[in-house]
């Protein structure tokens, strides 16, 4: 039977995930646009995708923050020294202009970048220590769901403000965003009996014991292709729409602030699902619904559909990548090892970044040479894999339905 969860604990959590959302998204989102509208092949934009590197090899500087985290008070001022850097770095990339100045604004975005992977390094250890197991279901409903309301902010009411207002005040807003979303944090009491952790100094060649653990493989196989059958479908999404004749506004509105509250109120009703349904039945149910996401688009891609059936799609793809998220957040979390939280999510989570990059990389290739239809209809053979990778992994017991 479940306890009745500490409430207090979950708004911290949303806004930490807001925090480092914003601007990711923004720069994954509202950029894209820019550059198609500027007559980029879909390729480059794929490409763009690259800027996410140090969202992949955080790992390698996981175990600094772990071994020099020994509390909760600890992973706190990391959060707020990577943070503030991070708001320092976006408004500086204001000064410089998109059309001439872009290889400068990528090279800041990957600086940025790198901070607000050691933010999450640092959030999500705090969020392991902070949450109680029985409370992890409902914590990542509210991370995740954090997440994406700072998508619906990066991506859908900020390409707004850079219709409106153009691209110097949109960082400036992004900057604020960033700090605004850190205030909870300064009255959270950690006097909790789970912001004690046990702590061992963690190396390079240390870190890489995780993936010995027994049955571990088929876990991280799961992460890889959990999310691909999805993952192209957000990647294209708004070339798509350029492509169908929609403008930056129209797209703001359906694909950001429509996808992602549909994906934050997902979310939120994930962490209670998996409490009344387990863990497995929810990986194997929400994956179920990327198979109809998949299936749904390339119906539709044949001909130039209606905005209702665009909606109907887009309610389809960003509920399924919501539900998701938690379902594998959860999981992931109860793998940790004590002392190595940070070092051993990061590990977890980088696997499906790696993913991410990789599909995002090979949808724009597949759209730009074969079509959108094409690239839809492979989407569907990737969630059937994750399908049959999920089952093996349930066969070998490498998943708890605690």
């Amino acid at each position: 039977m479940h306890k009745h969860p500490n409430w207090s604990k979950f708004p911290v959590l949303f806004s930490l995930y807001i925090a480092q959302s914003v601007p990711m998204s923004f720069f994954s989102t509202v950029v894209p646009v820019i550059m198609r509208q500027e007559n980029y092949s879909l390729e480059s934009i794929g490409l763009l995708q690259l800027v996410k590197l140090p969202w992949i090899f955080k790992f390698l500087w996981a175990p600094l923050v772990d071994n020099n985290a020994h509390n909760m008070w600890q992973y706190k001022r990391w959060i707020y020294l990577s943070e503030f850097f991070y708001a320092l770095i976006i408004l500086h990339i204001g000064f410089f202009s998109l059309q001439t100045d872009f290889s400068l604004i990528v090279a800041l975005m990957l600086i940025a970048f790198t901070a607000s992977a050691t933010q999450d390094i640092a959030t999500d250890a705090f969020a392991i220590l902070l949450l109680k197991k029985d409370e992890r279901s409902l914590g990542n409903s509210m991370q995740s769901a954090g997440s994406f309301i700072g998508t619906l902010l990066g991506s859908g009411v900020l390409l707004i403000v850079y219709y409106y207002l153009g691209w110097y005040y949109l960082l400036i807003c992004l900057a604020l965003f960033v700090l605004l979303a850190l205030i909870p944090l300064r009255f959270v009491k950690l006097n909790e009996p789970a912001s004690e952790s046990t702590k061992k100094r963690v190396s390079l060649a240390d870190l890489l014991s995780f993936f010995k653990v027994k049955n571990i493989g088929w876990w991280v196989l799961l992460l890889f292709f959990y999310y691909s059958g999805i993952i192209g479908i957000l990647a294209m999404l708004k070339p798509w729409l350029v492509d169908l004749g929609y403008n930056a506004k129209d797209i703001g509105f359906m694909a950001g602030i429509f996808g992602t509250a549909v994906a934050a109120v997902s979310a939120m009703a994930a962490g209670w699902i998996i409490r009344k349904t387990g863990k497995i039945s929810a990986l194997f149910g929400f994956l179920g619904l990327s198979l109809l996401s998949g299936l749904y688009f390339w119906l539709i891609s044949f001909s130039t559909p209606g905005i209702h059936l665009i909606y109907i799609g887009i309610m389809l793809l960003w509920s399924s990548y919501g539900m998701s998220t938690v379902a594998i957040y959860t999981n992931a979390m109860d793998k940790v090892r004590k002392g190595r939280e940070g070092t051993d999510f990061t590990l977890q989570i980088v696997v499906s970044h790696l993913s991410g990059i990789i599909l995002a990389i090979i949808s724009g290739k597949l759209a730009d040479q074969f079509g959108y239809s094409t690239l839809f209809m492979v989407e569907i053979v990737f969630t059937i894999m994750a399908f049959l990778i999920l089952i093996q992994t349930h066969k070998k017991r490498a998943l708890t339905n605690e």
